[in-house]
């Protein structure tokens, strides 16, 4: 069994075409559910975020399992798997878990060090034990995961001075405007990443916040935490005639700002410059208000030359990241080799067991003559020098100095105790 993961990210594909698989691997899980018709693929998980769109799975055949995978994958949105290549990477095995422990500390983000992507991979995680669709490998590298994670923010420095993509947003606003003191800002959707914009804002000393959402009640609260005010999502028209920057963050599959309400509002603004920056996949504002004169409008592919300044600071933290992500790679690596010989174990055990078993059922006659406690003793008797048996070839099973031939070990172990080819697959 291999784990493979398949993925592109804001390196190496546009935002379209994000958007668009992010559309095929639709968030209510249908097309999670679909990979378990696929004959080659035996467990799954889909991660979409803002930057990438990634499908972590396993498989015992990497090229077919590989192509069942990325034609599916493709078919919903696009002509053929093909218009995929150059986009896609494709990790396999080790270099699969190093990616995932990479991605799940923030070293593969465009903001490396933001806090969002581990939240985001343990949503994705829960929505695919919600389906059925991991098991024993992905449940058990996908907690190593979150544990590798949280030993790099423990260990580095990585997170020091916390950033993320809203802050990468407010900074990109700073460099329109050079100061944002006075202006007005409105926020529609009231997620992490209006909060996390809202606050930055806040440090800029902007005038006023005006916070949109879906859900008044929780455009309220929000509202409230920094004394700005709220609306619902109808209002955002009467919003933007009065606000300098808009910054959207909703969940909305739908166009939330569009280009011909813009160019009304701009005639009742006597032109005066309006600032979006849309930090959602996918996009709610609608690129083409870029044409519109005095509209300035920036997406999160816009970012990255804002997010790169990051990359210099971090760069000794992100180091001793990187060691840690090796070190726990390779313990993952100890783990699963382990899993090669387990079947061979449990025959062996089992094996065991059913000698005893039979040898007991001779000496029934005798056993019901002793007392409860005497029966308890004998059972546990048979049960230490089972496990004294089992000790030595169970240990040269797991030796690591043999790890270079363990299909060697393990037929040896078989012939000696002569468990029975059958018996061995079967397990």
């Amino acid at each position: 069994m291999e784990i493979v993961l398949v993925g592109l990210n804001h390196k190496t594909a546009c935002l379209e075409l994000r958007e668009q698989l992010t559309d095929s691997l639709s968030r209510n899980g249908s097309a999670l559910l679909e990979t378990k018709k696929l004959p080659l693929v035996e467990e799954c998980l889909f991660l979409n975020t803002c930057n990438r769109v990634e499908v972590l799975f396993t498989t015992d055949s990497l090229e077919q399992g590989g192509r069942e995978l990325i034609g599916f994958w493709a078919g919903g949105v696009l002509k053929s798997p093909s218009e995929l290549k150059g986009h896609l990477y494709i990790y396999r095995s080790d270099d699969a878990v190093r990616h995932l422990f990479r991605v799940a500390a923030s070293l593969d983000s465009m903001v490396v060090g933001e806090p969002q992507i581990l939240g985001q991979l343990k949503e994705a995680y829960r929505e695919a034990v919600r389906l059925h669709t991991t098991g024993v490998i992905l449940n058990r590298l996908l907690h190593k995961t979150f544990s590798v994670a949280k030993r790099i923010r423990t260990e580095t420095g990585i997170a020091s001075h916390a950033v993320s993509i809203s802050f990468a947003a407010v900074e990109l606003a700073k460099k329109i405007f050079q100061d944002l003191t006075g202006k007005k800002v409105l926020v529609i959707g009231a997620g992490e990443m209006a909060e996390l914009a809202v606050e930055h804002l806040l440090n800029n000393k902007v005038q006023k916040i005006i916070v949109a959402n879906r859900t008044l009640e929780r455009a309220l609260d929000l509202a409230k935490r920094w004394q700005g005010s709220a609306i619902s999502l109808e209002e955002v028209p009467t919003a933007l005639t009065e606000a300098d920057i808009v910054i959207s963050s909703t969940g909305s599959p739908e166009l939330i700002v569009d280009q011909g309400r813009v160019k009304g509002i701009m005639k009742q603004r006597r032109q005066r410059p309006l600032f979006f920056i849309d930090i959602a996949v996918p996009r709610d504002v609608d690129p083409k208000i870029n044409e519109l004169d005095n509209v300035y409008l920036y997406d999160i592919d816009d970012l990255q030359g804002v997010v790169a300044q990051n990359v210099t600071e971090r760069k000794n933290e992100a180091l001793q990241a990187e060691r840690i992500v090796q070190e726990e790679a390779i313990k993952f690596r100890s783990w699963l080799n382990g899993l090669e010989v387990v079947p061979t174990i449990v025959s062996l055990r089992r094996k065991m067991e059913e000698i005893i078993q039979r040898e007991l059922k001779k000496t029934g006659a005798v056993l019901q003559e002793l007392t409860e406690g005497q029966q308890k003793s004998v059972e546990w008797m048979t049960q230490s020098i089972l496990n004294k048996v089992l000790h030595d070839p169970i240990t040269f099973l797991k030796e690591p100095q043999h790890q270079g031939r363990k299909d060697e070990r393990i037929d040896l172990v078989q012939k000696i105790f002569n468990l029975g080819k059958e018996e061995g697959e079967d397990l």
